[in-house]
């Protein structure tokens, strides 16, 4: 909205040139978003406090965890508010991957708050169930998917691109549909899963958050992309802004979920920012780097996977516990310890990540 306001009075008053760039409007977007969830994180907890809205916390995991029980949860619903007005007051409205990013963000948002609602206020013990969960993600992974498959504005609508290789392409055709769809479902959920430490999963997105930022931004960027040889997708440039907003609500929302944790985010705010960070993916052809950058991500998913696999087909379990950060717990870190470095290797993944800009 700034930027449709203040950007046009450029030939009246120079110095709202400032607002062309993405680079300032994103550093404002961070700030922006860390601003509304320091003076909206307060008041929101204390409401979710007043409406006896707390987590409910599996007896069969790690017993340190069941103090944590009552500790308010849904406070995604700040990350979102931190998103969205960030977003919509520095982010250019006419761009639309702005808002099929945010059309993503807040309709898995909508998900996870019903999931929420029925578990937390309803009492419901299972929420919904695993099915009416993945219906509703795959309605609205599909429409997004649609809205890009049909985009004339991107020349790659089909293409998978290849990390680490040059003008290495595979053309998807109508495969791209499914396949879009499981990375932003899988993303979503991976994030869903990951969430269950204090601080875990929003600090691992706010790296995400950076390492996309930067990715985004080459490949928005005309020059950049030329000269890193990396694919240019006029228009996508303008998601550094979500990118920024992302970062901001996270790091404001870690200030109250870091251990011990005074708020919870719940299913409204994790599977939005992983149906965020899968949209993302998709828009700029980073699929295949989003396994990198979000490499905690998918061990988290994966390790709930095998778990299943292996306990239903031979009756053994694989971890003491999964997701793989329980099991690290009950191997003897210590919640801040593991936390933290889970954290140093995520930081790593997205080092890692952003070098396939030069090494190709």
């Amino acid at each position: 909205m700034l930027y449709h306001l203040l950007y046009p009075l450029h030939t009246v008053f120079s110095p709202f040139n400032v607002f062309r760039y993405i680079t300032f409007r994103t550093a404002y977007a961070i700030l922006t978003a860390l601003l509304i969830s320091f003076v909206v994180g307060p008041w929101l907890i204390r409401k979710l406090r007043a409406l006896h809205v707390g987590q409910q916390v599996r007896e069969d995991g790690p017993s340190t965890h069941l103090k944590k029980s009552g500790t308010p949860t849904m406070g995604g619903l700040l990350i979102l508010l931190a998103v969205g007005t960030a977003t919509f007051l520095w982010a250019d409205l006419t761009n639309r991957y702005v808002w099929i990013v945010l059309a993503a963000t807040f309709s898995f948002g909508v998900i996870g708050f019903v999931d929420d609602y029925l578990k937390v206020v309803r009492r419901h013990p299972q929420g919904l169930r695993a099915w009416q969960k993945l219906a509703a993600q795959g309605l609205v992974a599909l429409a997004v998917s649609l809205v890009l498959y049909w985009n004339p504005q991107d020349p790659y609508t089909t293409m998978l691109s290849i990390p680490f290789f040059k003008n290495w392409l595979i053309d998807l055709g109508l495969f791209y549909l499914p396949f879009a769809m499981v990375v932003i479902v899988g993303a979503s959920n991976a994030v869903n899963l990951t969430d269950g430490a204090d601080g875990l999963a929003i600090g691992l997105v706010g790296i995400a958050a950076v390492a996309n930022a930067i990715l985004v931004y080459v490949s928005g960027h005309a020059v950049f992309a030329k000269y890193l040889q990396v694919l240019y997708l006029p228009g996508t440039g303008e998601l550094t802004v979500v990118c920024g907003a992302l970062l901001g609500a996270s790091l404001g929302f870690l200030w109250y979920n870091a251990h011990p944790a005074e708020v919870f985010m719940g299913d409204v705010g994790s599977l939005a920012l992983g149906a965020a960070l899968g949209t993302i993916a998709v828009i700029t052809k980073h699929e295949l780097i989003l396994v990198i950058v979000g490499g905690i991500f998918v061990f988290e998913a994966l390790s709930v996977i095998c778990q299943v696999v292996s306990y239903k087909l031979w009756g053994r379990r694989i971890f003491r516990m999964a997701p793989l950060h329980h099991h690290f717990e009950l191997a003897g870190w210590a919640e801040p310890k593991m936390i933290v470095r889970f954290w140093i290797v995520g930081i790593i993944l997205a080092l890692v990540s952003m070098s396939t800009l030069k090494l190709r």
